[in-house]
């Protein structure tokens, strides 16, 4: 747990605002963030690359409040973009277009138009197609798109299937051995520069050696691309180093760095900048979500605590099997065996399984940790229920940076057509 939550006299505690008056005003479920310690997060980050010429990018995708990104953008950091809508989210939340990279397997023609016509920095290019059609579309347009080759070191990163990226069998980036004779064709291209590199072979990263192996592959693809007569500009070796959610050994971000800076020390003398995309480091310990306790229930020989969140507003332990320690929002609760689910009709809707909670009343409200990140941003309507309102806290105020839905907004854009 950040140490941006803590138990004070009055109960859990966002630094100086007490969590129960939040629930008491917005309701719940809600998600709540730390302004604290997303710049905590980020600065660690940004420091631990000192001495080197680099950029952290933060991976959008972690969580695209306009707050928290906002709030990242105040701090220096670039965007790393998977989408035309986490484009759009970008430049409205303040961030230079010159520190946006573009990632992702399958940008549609007017995302990369739109790309281009807000000069982002880097095209992360995943396949010989995407680069003709981004050639195709900036000459039409009459921009220059500068790109990097997403390459894939066919390293595992060893976590959870779901969240990697750079094994041979992934969909995502081109094979090392591919990425040369592409680089090729860009010289046959009018509008299309190659500068940069481009790798990220998972997410909730805690081995070291896994990414220090990938970073070594990418890094001789850029020798050997400069080797070439390639002005690589930019190497940017991924990121999704993992938090501690339940008793995972995470590296620190300087130890991450230390473990790869004599690579990244030997291309930067070649001028070549250094880029990261950080976003589960950033904010995932910046967030809770806040639920109340609706019923409880013995079946089966198990005892259920039934919350007003369910998996529609953290999908992650129902997709992932992911753990989020649950904590009391007013402290001294005792443990019992049970299940914390929610209300949404699918058996698989959970938030804990088979763990030892706080024995909450009825009425009680809890906070599941470690939620900022993949948190809302994975949110939906399944079972037609409205998302949960977000709140951002800096020192003793806090203010709603995203309303709860209303049952009105489900069906905003829906028609009945006139032959029914």
């Amino acid at each position: 747990m950040d140490d941006s939550y803590y138990y004070g006299e009055d109960g859990l505690r966002c630094e100086d605002v007490v969590l129960s008056e939040i629930a008491g005003s917005v309701g719940t479920p809600t998600y709540v963030y730390s302004y604290g310690a997303l710049e905590k997060a980020y600065r660690e980050i940004d420091e631990a690359f000192s001495g080197l010429d680099h950029m952290v990018c933060y991976a959008v995708k972690a969580n695209s409040n306009l707050s928290v990104l906002h709030a990242l953008a105040s701090f220096g950091a670039g965007a790393d973009i998977v989408s035309g809508g986490e484009l759009y989210r970008a430049m409205k939340a303040g961030f230079d277009p010159k520190k946006v990279v573009f990632a992702g397997v399958g940008k549609t023609e007017d995302e990369l138009v739109a790309g281009l016509g807000e000069r982002i920095l880097l095209f992360n290019v995943e396949s010989a197609s995407e680069l003709e059609h981004l050639e195709r579309f900036a000459a039409r347009h009459g921009k220059r798109a500068r790109v990097s080759l997403r390459v894939n070191p066919d390293v595992h990163p060893e976590t959870h299937a779901h969240v990697s990226t750079g094994h041979g069998a992934s969909k995502f980036g081109i094979p090392v051995e591919e990425a040369l004779a592409l680089a090729e064709r860009v010289g046959e291209y009018r509008c299309v520069d190659l500068i940069g590199v481009h790798q990220h072979i998972g997410s909730q990263i805690t081995k070291l050696a896994p990414y220090a192996e990938s970073v070594e592959k990418s890094a001789q693809l850029v020798d050997e691309l400069k080797h070439r007569g390639f002005d690589i500009k930019y190497f940017n070796i991924g990121g999704g180093l993992g938090i501690r959610y339940k008793d995972e050994e995470a590296p620190s971000p300087r130890e991450l760095v230390d473990a790869i800076r004599p690579i990244l020390e030997a291309l930067g003398t070649g001028g070549t900048k250094i880029l990261c995309e950080m976003g589960r480091y950033i904010a995932g310990n910046a967030g809770v979500l806040l639920t109340r306790v609706i019923y409880r229930k013995r079946s089966g020989g198990k005892n259920f605590l039934v919350a007003d969140a369910g998996m529609n507003d953290l999908l992650r332990p129902s997709l992932y099997d992911a753990y989020h320690e649950v904590r009391p929002v007013q402290d001294g609760a005792a443990a019992v065996p049970a299940d914390l689910v929610g209300p949404v009709c699918e058996s698989g809707d959970y938030l804990a399984r088979d763990r030892d909670l706080p024995d909450a009343a009825e009425g009680d409200l809890l906070a599941l940790m470690s939620a900022g990140a993949y948190g809302f941003s994975m949110a939906s309507n399944y079972n037609s229920r409205p998302r949960p309102a977000e709140v951002l806290v800096k020192g003793d105020r806090w203010a709603v940076v995203r309303e709860r839905e209303h049952l009105a907004d489900l069906v905003k854009g829906e028609l009945v057509p006139a032959f029914l």
